[in-house]
């Protein structure tokens, strides 16, 4: 029986029919439009847009043509201000005059380039030729669709599948945020580049081409529908209210089925509805789901009952949002990865018995009672596959050479530590050993089985490089080789010893890990300076007030280094950490060093978009600049693919666990991050500041111990370590005595410590050294905690007050209110200086202001959002509440506020005056007394 025409399926572009609407010949879109495409590419006469120049094939002649859909053909291309590959999208030269189709197109474009995310393919610039034809330019991905995949290999592995899945529906997720759907999700939209090229193991999945996508509340644009009487997307992977007849809306929800469909395409390599025509396919879709197929694909059951909801065709009985079916899928994964692993322990359990019932059981607990340590883990040993690059020794006359030193061992060692079977030591480590020689302590102390130990000689524009491998375990010599080059050859000379020294040690290395060796930092060695100068400085750089004018200076020479050349991949992306750090502590919290960062990124991601650098360095902005766990989570699970030696990944990781209240995962991440960098006693710090969050004061000590152990005469860590008996047990007397003793023996570091002089005057409610530690405190903030800072006028007040001196507090108070305020107007979305301000208002008599402000801190950053700094700011609540009266509103806050992970502590409420207003009050001592230390 012939179709009725209203029922056929029709192209949206043409209007010509659908053939084989859910077989995979349809996928890739409409043969007429293709057809039509290449009989009508006009704007294939020319290879230039703007500042893109399209690639030619290998025949030298023939444009490198990527793909061709019916709104246009997608190329290679180089972006020549920059000299890097992108994939170009070119509307179709039979639309270019079509305004309702370029509208389109740039919306296509548009749609994208709002999305940043790992998983969706980035789009960073739209254009017009003077001819009229537009073009949007995009990361290159260097893969392959999933259809060609599916139809060159067949199906999918089942953990291969979900693991595309779950990258799809984070791309998804990230598309909800911005209140976008898809709408046209299937196989041949969704890229895979695969991580390790020799292996074939692991993907990372791109969702490409917009072309469809629209604003979940915008208002349907008319032009949409004509042509296609309200379908849009394509039919075998297209939801039921897609296909309805008239206008239906589409949603989430319909992204969501459209990934279910092709989950199924991957596990069978087919769609699951072959029908026809609109008709067919909704009566097949609401009639009859051919779960046979997933069964003759050997599909798990748990994955069978999670694809059914996917595909169901009532929207609310699907997952109802992206990040619904993100959780439901890492379910399904965990419930059939656990099937085969409960058998293998019964197993085990069962040899376990047999064994011990064959010694019989007396034995055996005799055994273990005399000899405990036989049946214990042996401590772990170093990686036979595992490297420290320590510091190259600078032989030239001049000492300014040094930093040219460092640069080779830094670049050799950043090689290095892409390779993802070694095990390589960060550079915060290994920079301790500089001029030391002990092999085997060394080796030890970092736990590697390998160092890389070397000379640079610079005379005029010669080098003499020395480089060799010695075996930490006896300290002989594994290799070693001389290098003598011109300035112009210094890298090729570091990447050879980078590829030696891999093949020394036995390592394996993909195609991408060779490619990644050979490639030059930079084609100029005065912007390698500048770049290694910046990253020494930011090496030695705290986040105290001394901190911001490193930061600056370490920005100033990345800038330098960029001038000289542009297209220096590493000092974009050391530029954006510069800027983020600036942003997150505090030093410049405004929209335009944010917008500095990004445009670091962006140059970064121009460069080198699959670069695991280039989405470290956007994790950490979303996590710093915008508190986006989500996103930076994402960012960084592709940045570890090929970073596997860096330990930001998961430094980075751990401080956003922290933040998200996960105090367990938080640890577990930071010591991982110790692991890799052995020596570095911030990161030691921070594990330390994670245990004094939870209380756990015996640990914080033990930590601060180890980073004594690394830098005992580092006054910071003296005076935290200090600090520990202030918070646990209420007691100064240790952090009196390092205070002392620094004064004493080392007055240039006074002002780096003169907030906690201040705060043990302050316990001990000793105005006269309090008034000293605050005229030793110099510029820097005289008292701070971590995120809120104090004036001086503001000191001042509290020590008046402290001494009940009224009139001398009201003035000081009245001088700070000013300050504070220009700083709460510069920044009125930014906690911490409105937290002050609050507190000056208190102090004034000033009560309604006061708790609006105090309130409003809390607001900006709820515990929800961060669970350390919200507790701060519902602990400056609380204070505020006491200062103006409120004892009800400070005891329920301070109830609140003093709940683990929380910075209050037992020290500080009983001793510091500014909780001086709750004291005597039976709800304030209760809550003091149950944080006293327990006698055992």
């Amino acid at each position: 029986m012939p179709l009725a025409d209203e029922e056929i399926l029709r192209c949206e572009q043409c209007g010509a029919p659908l053939a084989g609407a859910g077989t995979p010949d349809a996928i890739s879109g409409c043969l007429n439009c293709l057809l039509l495409g290449g009989l009508n590419e006009t704007e294939s006469t020319s290879r230039r847009f703007q500042h893109y120049e399209v690639s030619v094939s290998s025949d030298g002649v023939t444009p490198w043509e990527l793909g061709r859909g019916a709104m246009g053909t997608t190329y290679h291309a180089i972006d020549t201000n920059l000299g890097s590959p992108v994939a170009l999208k070119v509307i179709s030269g039979r639309y270019s005059t079509d305004p309702g189709r370029r509208e389109r197109f740039r919306r296509e474009a548009q749609a994208a380039a709002q999305l940043r995310h790992p998983n969706v393919a980035t789009v960073f610039h739209f254009g017009e030729t003077p001819a009229g034809h537009c073009f949007y330019a995009m990361e290159l991905v260097e893969g392959e669709t999933l259809e060609a995949r599916v139809r060159r290999d067949g199906p999918l592995p089942i953990s291969a599948a979900l693991d595309v899945a779950e990258q799809v529906a984070r791309a998804l997720a990230a598309a909800e945020k911005h209140g976008l759907v898809h709408r046209d999700l299937k196989p041949s939209n969704i890229m895979v580049v695969t991580n390790n090229a020799d292996t074939g193991d692991g993907v990372t999945v791109k969702v490409i081409d917009f072309g469809l996508a629209k604003s979940v509340v915008a208002v349907q644009v008319a032009s949409d529908q004509s042509a296609l009487g309200g379908f849009s997307g394509t039919p075998g992977f297209a939801s039921p209210e897609q296909l309805a007849e008239g206008s239906v809306s589409s949603d989430a929800r319909s992204d969501i089925y459209s990934l279910g469909a092709t989950l199924w395409y991957l596990l069978c390599g087919k769609p699951p509805f072959a029908g026809r025509t609109r008709r067919e396919l909704r009566e097949e879709q609401f009639n009859r789901l051919p779960i046979e197929q997933l069964s003759a694909a050997k599909v798990p059951e748990p994955l069978v009952t999670l694809i059914r909801s996917i595909l169901a065709a009532d929207p609310a009985k699907r997952p109802q949002s992206a990040k619904e079916l993100l959780v439901e899928l890492r379910q399904c994964r965990e419930a059939i990865e656990t099937r085969p692993r409960r058998r293998g322990l019964l197993q085990l359990a069962t040899l376990v018995f047999l064994i011990i019932s064959g010694l019989g059981l007396t034995s055996y607990f005799w055994y273990r009672q005399h000899f405990p340590e036989r049946l214990s883990p042996k401590p772990l040993t170093a990686p036979e596959k595992s490297i420290a690059v320590l510091p190259f020794e600078n032989l030239s006359s001049d000492r300014e050479d040094a930093f040219f030193a460092d640069g080779v061992q830094d670049d050799i060692l950043t090689k290095l530590a892409k390779i993802r079977d070694l095990k390589v030591i960060s550079r915060t480590s290994v920079m301790q050993y500089r001029g030391k020689r002990n092999m085997r302590e060394i080796g030890a102390a970092l736990g590697v089985t390998h160092a890389v130990e070397g000379s640079v000689r610079k005379s005029g524009t010669q080098l003499h490089l020395n480089a060799q491998l010695i075996d930490t375990r006896s300290d002989i010599h594994v290799w070693a080789e001389q290098y003598d080059c011109d300035l112009n050859g210094i890298f090729a000379a570091q990447s050879q010893i980078a590829l030696k020294v891999a093949e020394q040690v036995h390592a394996k290395m993909s195609t991408t890990e060779r490619l990644d060796m050979a490639r030059p930092p930079t084609a100029d060695l005065a912007a390698f300076e500048l770049y290694t100068r910046a990253k020494d400085l930011l090496l030695m750089t705290s986040f105290t007030g001394s901190g911001k004018a490193n930061l600056l200076k370490a920005a100033d020479l990345l800038n330098r280094a960029l001038a000289n050349d542009s297209s220096f991949f590493q000092a974009h992306c050391l530029l954006s950490h510069t800027h983020d750090l600036l942003y997150f502590f505090g030093f410049d919290r405004t929209p335009a060093r944010l917008a500095l960062a990004e445009l670091a990124i962006q140059a970064a991601f121009r460069l080198r978009p699959d670069s695991g650098e280039a989405h470290l360095i956007r994790a950490e902005n979303l996590y710093h600049g915008y508190l986006d766990y989500d996103g930076a989570l994402a960012e960084l699970e592709v940045a570890r693919q090929t970073l596997p030696n860096d330990p930001m990944v998961f430094e980075l990781k751990g401080y956003i666990e922290r933040r998200r209240g996960k105090q367990k995962e938080a640890l577990k991440n930071l010591e991982r991050a110790v692991d890799l960098d052995p020596r570095n006693f911030f990161t030691l710090q921070q594990i330390a500041a994670s245990y004094d969050l939870l209380r756990r004061y015996a640990d914080e000590a033990m930590m601060l111990e180890r980073a004594l152990a690394i830098k005992p005469d580092d006054t910071d860590i003296r005076v935290q370590r200090a600090f520990v008996e202030l918070d646990w047990r209420a007691n100064s007397r240790p952090l009196h005595q390092v205070i002392d003793s620094i004064r004493s023996a080392n007055p240039s570091a006074v002002p780096s410590v003169a907030d906690a002089w201040l705060t043990c005057a302050l316990v001990e409610r000793d105005a006269t050294a309090a008034t000293a530690a605050l005229s030793a405190s110099g510029e820097n903030p005289p008292l701070s905690d971590d995120v809120v800072r104090f004036s001086h006028p503001f000191v001042e007040g509290v020590i008046a007050r402290m001494t009940n001196d009224r009139d001398k507090a009201r003035a000081a108070f009245t001088a700070a209110r000013a300050g504070h305020e220009k700083m709460v107007q510069s920044q009125p979305n930014y906690g911490p200086p409105l937290c002050v301000l609050g507190l000056i208002d208190a102090a004034l008599g000033r009560r309604e202001e006061a708790l609006r402000e105090g309130r409003r801190t809390v607001a900006l950053l709820p515990v929800k959002k961060d669970a350390v700094t919200g507790t701060r700011m519902i602990a400056y609540l609380a204070m505020i509440a006491a200062w103006v009266g409120d004892k009800d509103l400070a005891c329920e806050q301070l109830a609140i506020a003093v709940r683990p992970p929380t910075p209050l502590t037992y020290g500080q409420l009983k001793l510091l005056p500014f909780w001086d207003p709750l004291r005597g009050d039976p709800r304030f001592e209760k809550i003091v007394a149950s944080l006293a230390p327990k006698s055992n």
